[in-house]
């Protein structure tokens, strides 16, 4: 059995937030069914930089987190498309969709109405700010949400800040926060059978990932400070030179501080009393970093990581993402699954990263070509196809 067995989920979604939470109750089993404009479906499929795949509507950008899913095209503006839309919403447990507040509404379809076709219906709405606010109804963009929320602000250091993040952070949590949020609706309409509405901002979703730094504020009165790689909370923690690189080393713990002094040779940093203590060391990481890289230069990022691990201080390479995705650690987690791609070939996208002892969730299905499965999904609401082939005449699907 799988974990999510049984569960229709109606994907209004687009881009990345929502496709996002989607794809995660897709792995899990659910019966995703992304419904998409027929005039182009998801924006994503034209996003990506293999212009080819674009033109083909299979953009990388969609390729990345739509696999699992059926694509049904639909016109939710024709009145035929309403019709066929009501029906699959009394069929559904979960509908996603990350337009901006109201567009549903407009279309006829707010949480309200749909309650009328399907009472236990789980409704998640995400959104760059929210439902409601001064901010509500203000278009919004990663990003945007990265500048907004602080999250620049904190990045980088005293060249470059602020710094967006590499990714777009504020999207993939957002969507991570609506498949948590709506896997808990799930449970709870488990007890009480009772189905609700579930409001996510974007916004909302990435201010408590920088719950230290905010603690530090909120709590402690201290403005966050600019430091590049190293790590606020302890030193030496953050990334040093090698002699053919970069090495991360994390001695967050006292003894890890006095066994990195040691392996480097320089025990008399132990009883220095700038570095002696964790507080001093933080504010003194300064003077600290060159006298640890005069020694880390000497000799490889290999070396030490080897030689650091084996001593119990936390270490690592810095690898390029290409590196990182292949290595021996990701090969047997299996972060990567492949996949054949009708039209494409095989190719390399992210499996489900939780391992579940009695219900392993995996990839079953590639990412869809637009309305690949309108047919069937037609079929099994009950339409011939004489009906089908009507609705396609008058472009509904």
């Amino acid at each position: 059995m799988k974990l999510l067995e049984g569960i229709r989920v109606l994907d209004l979604t687009n881009v990345l937030s929502g496709p996002f939470a989607t794809l995660h109750l897709a792995l899990l089993g659910a019966d995703v069914i992304k419904i998409e404009n027929p005039d182009g479906g998801d924006l994503a499929r034209k996003l990506g930089n293999v212009p080819k795949y674009n033109q083909e509507l299979l953009g990388t950008s969609f390729l990345a987190q739509n696999a699992n899913k059926r694509s049904l095209t639909l016109n939710m503006k024709a009145e035929q498309g309403k019709q066929i839309f009501r029906k699959l919403a009394g069929t559904a447990d979960v509908l996603v969709e990350n337009f901006r507040p109201g567009v549903m509404a407009r279309l006829g379809f707010p949480y309200e109405e749909l309650c009328k076709i399907n009472p236990k219906i789980i409704y998640c709405a995400i959104s760059g700010f929210g439902q409601t606010g001064p901010d509500a109804f203000k278009p919004a963009y990663d990003q945007i949400i990265q500048g907004l929320s602080g999250v620049m602000a904190v990045n980088g250091d005293e060249r470059l800040n602020p710094l967006r993040c590499g990714f777009p952070v504020c999207d993939t949590v957002g969507g991570m926060n609506a498949a948590f949020a709506i896997m808990a609706a799930l449970y709870y309409r488990e007890h009480t059978g009772q189905g609700q509405f579930i409001d996510i901002a974007l916004l909302d979703s990435i201010m408590p990932l920088m719950g230290w730094v905010a603690a530090n504020l909120l709590i402690g009165g201290q403005q966050p400070v600019l430091l590049g790689n190293d790590n606020f909370t302890a030193s030496p923690s953050g990334m040093f030179k090698t002699k053919d690189g970069f090495i991360n080393i994390a001695a967050n713990q006292q003894q890890q501080w006095e066994d990195l002094a040691d392996e480097l040779g320089v025990p008399e940093l132990k009883t220095d009393p700038r570095f002696q203590e964790r507080d001093t060391r933080k504010a003194n990481r300064s003077l600290l970093t060159p006298l640890l890289e005069a020694v880390l230069t000497g000799n490889t990022t290999a070396h030490w990581v080897d030689t650091l691990n084996a001593r119990g201080i936390p270490s690592g390479d810095v690898p390029g993402l290409e590196s990182a995705l292949d290595s021996a650690q990701s090969r047997h987690r299996q972060v990567l699954a492949d996949v054949e791609q009708p039209g494409i070939g095989n190719i390399k996208i992210f499996n489900m990263t939780a391992k579940f002892s009695k219900t392993p969730a995996q990839i079953e299905m590639p990412p869809p070509r637009l309305s690949e499965h309108t047919e069937a999904i037609l079929g099994e609401l009950g339409y011939n196809a004489d009906e089908i082939k009507a609705l396609k005449d008058k472009s509904v699907i």
